[in-house]
């Protein structure tokens, strides 16, 4: 098959068309995949913040078919349409029974860059290629647990499906699951690129009041005016944390979200958040960003609260159903987060379109 690989930290991805594809081994499955996001933590891979073994076939944001099921699979049967996650839930270990399947014990096995048990099923030229997420759907086939996925009605376009297993799920589940947001609340989301538009539809179907958008670019804000900020700021012009305290009689956010993974933007949200408010750490910064926070006045006097989110709190097989049924009573959008349809060989261009601010989401799609 065709697929898109990562040679090494800081280069182009290199668009293969001889990598091979084994089989599917027990508790696997073999996907046709339709369709994939590229997403900024694609990127991230690419540029070293989030450190992964190379080569490696990049994608963890994507929809498809079901082909064929390895020994023991019976969630899932061939001619299935699911949403693959990129954290596998087995529903048995002890995060997963406290539900938080987004802390699944087996998801630790990513790290390798293989499927969970630390092999792949990819090849080029002879040689083992890794897969991001135990996805890699920068690829037209993908071998994947069957833990990683969630079958879904067959009337859901895949192209759309593919956004509600990252970037969906994380903004949405950010507001939805991991935030405290009450009705009325003042919400401000710092960072507008696909997760972030998700945050800020998340934050209006919790029932926030004023939902304060925070970018550098004005593309990327006219975008959250779409999708429910009602109030923007061009961080490159104006001072957000003053934007908000203004907006709310110096007082400043119940609830602020960083989407981004700097350390300055991170402190900014803690700081912006007014006396008993939440700041919720969206976006994935570098392994070695360390925050430099008061005590006293962050977490004693002031009774903030600081929430990492990680994959929006989401327990998969709940909240895939849930979101395609916001989306289906007009409540979620998702087409709308389609900024361009490509072929995996214009994911490179797609990397530089994201990093200018130019799309919410590029997808590539896969024929057949």
């Amino acid at each position: 098959m065709k697929a898109a690989v990562l040679t090494g930290v800081d280069t182009p991805l290199e668009i293969r068309d001889d990598v091979e594809v084994a089989g599917p081994g027990p508790g696997e499955v073999q996907i046709r995949v339709a369709a994939s996001g590229v997403c900024h933590s694609d990127l991230s891979v690419q540029n070293g913040t989030i450190p992964l073994p190379t080569p490696i076939v990049l994608g963890h944001e994507g929809a498809g078919v079901v082909e064929e099921v390895g020994e023991g699979v019976t969630s899932v049967a061939p001619g299935d349409h699911v949403v693959l996650s990129f954290v596998p839930s087995c529903g048995t270990c002890y995060t997963c029974t406290r539900q938080q399947g987004f802390l699944c014990e087996q998801a630790a096995m990513q790290a390798m860059g293989g499927l969970l048990d630390g092999t792949t099923r990819l090849t080029s030229g002879g040689a083992p290629l890794h897969q991001m997420a135990c996805l890699g759907t920068f690829g037209s086939t993908a071998i994947v647990p069957a833990i990683s996925m969630v079958k879904i009605p067959e009337d859901v376009p895949l192209e759309v499906a593919a956004l509600i297993g990252c970037g969906v799920l994380t903004g949405v589940g950010a507001a939805l699951n991991t935030a405290d947001i009450r009705a009325g609340d003042t919400v401000a989301v710092l960072g507008c690129g696909g997760v972030g538009l998700n945050v800020i539809q998340g934050a209006k179907i919790a029932g926030a009041e004023h939902i304060v958008a925070v970018d550098r670019f004005d593309a990327k804000l006219d975008m959250a005016r779409d999708f429910g900020a009602t109030d923007v700021v061009n961080a490159g012009e104006r001072d957000a944390g003053g934007a908000v305290g203004e907006l709310t009689g110096g007082r400043g956010a119940d609830v602020a979200f960083e989407v981004i993974g700097l350390k300055s933007t991170m402190e900014q949200a803690i700081s912006m958040v007014r006396p008993g408010g939440e700041a919720v750490l969206v976006g994935v910064p570098r392994m070695d960003v360390m925050l430099e926070l008061n005590a006293a006045f962050t977490f004693l006097y002031l009774n903030k609260t600081v929430k990492g989110c990680w994959y929006g709190s989401a327990n998969v097989a709940e909240d895939v159903p849930k979101l395609l049924g916001l989306w289906k009573a007009g409540q979620l959008k998702l087409e709308e987060l389609i900024s361009r349809e490509i072929g995996v060989e214009d994911v490179n261009e797609a990397f530089t379109a994201m990093e200018k601010g130019e799309v919410a989401r590029s997808v590539i799609r896969y024929d057949g």
